[in-house]
């Protein structure tokens, strides 16, 4: 019997094992195929034709064979557009990346959260100072498509829908409730949370939403965070860790009095 052949799929890798001395497991985020393992044979080798190709955050198109859990890739190249985020940014896609194994199942297709994948990288990689903008559009996005995310426009327990001139908090467990007082931390006008919404329903999204995090972009980062280590089942991000440990060794290098080459860092 022929193996299955997929042939030319855009992807992203998300991650990476090894797998023998010389090859490499690959976890894979494809457009019409979802999260896929794949393995790379050789790829480690000095010779190998795939070892400039298979890097994280960059636009690909792959080939494959194999309709087991984990396929065999067969070919791979650049898809061109824009180069690699660095630096802040490259930590920044690495934290995506986390999301998307902790909450994407294998062989489960998400194509639209596939474009907004690859537009978020592009914004990171060409505009540094819209990381955190892009963050947190792709985070809401991120939990609509995979059905975590309640609904923005209603309370959450009485399912009333929001009035635009009060406060509301984002509960992990039951949705919007209505602040305390206006001033309470996190908390947004039913306003913006109506128009995040708006936003999110639009059919191409991802514009909009990014529009729509704009204003009360830092009220609603831990508000979001919080959302995303309940359905993750973390306490902190690998990544987010490691952005932690920059920020501590850039400050113990700066009290002593060493040049810190290290570059301060805003965490995910």
């Amino acid at each position: 019997m022929a193996l299955k052949r997929i042939t030319d799929e855009p992807a992203f890798v998300l991650h990476r094992y090894d797998w023998s001395e010389s090859s490499l497991v690959l976890e894979v985020f494809t457009r019409h195929h979802g999260r896929i393992a794949m393995v790379a044979k050789g790829v480690k080798r000095p010779s190998s034709q795939f070892r400039p190709v298979l890097l994280p955050l960059q636009p690909l198109l792959v080939s494959w064979t194999g309709d087991a859990e984990v396929r065999t890739l067969k070919a791979a190249q650049w898809q061109g557009g824009h180069v690699m985020p660095t630096g802040e940014a490259l930590v920044s896609g690495g934290y995506l990346n986390e999301l998307l194994m902790r909450l994407l199942a294998r062989d489960d297709p998400h194509e639209s959260l596939f474009d907004h994948f690859a537009a978020t990288v592009e914004l990171l990689a060409e505009k540094s100072d819209a990381q955190q903008l892009a963050l947190r559009a792709f985070e809401w996005l991120l939990l609509r498509s995979v059905g975590l995310l309640p609904d923005l426009s209603r309370e959450g327990s009485s399912l009333a829908r929001l009035d635009p001139a009060l406060h509301y908090v984002l509960l992990p467990e039951s949705g919007l409730h209505q602040a305390r007082e206006p001033g309470e931390a996190h908390a947004l006008a039913g306003a913006h949370w109506l128009a995040l919404q708006d936003a999110l329903d639009e059919p191409a999204p991802f514009l909009p939403t990014l529009r729509a995090c704009a204003d009360g972009l830092q009220a609603m980062r831990l508000p979001l965070r919080n959302l995303l280590h309940y359905h993750c089942g973390v306490r902190v991000f690998k990544t987010r860790q490691l952005m932690l440990d920059v920020q501590a060794m850039t400050r113990r290098r700066s009290r002593s009095g060493t040049d810190a080459s290290l570059p301060s860092a805003t965490s995910p």
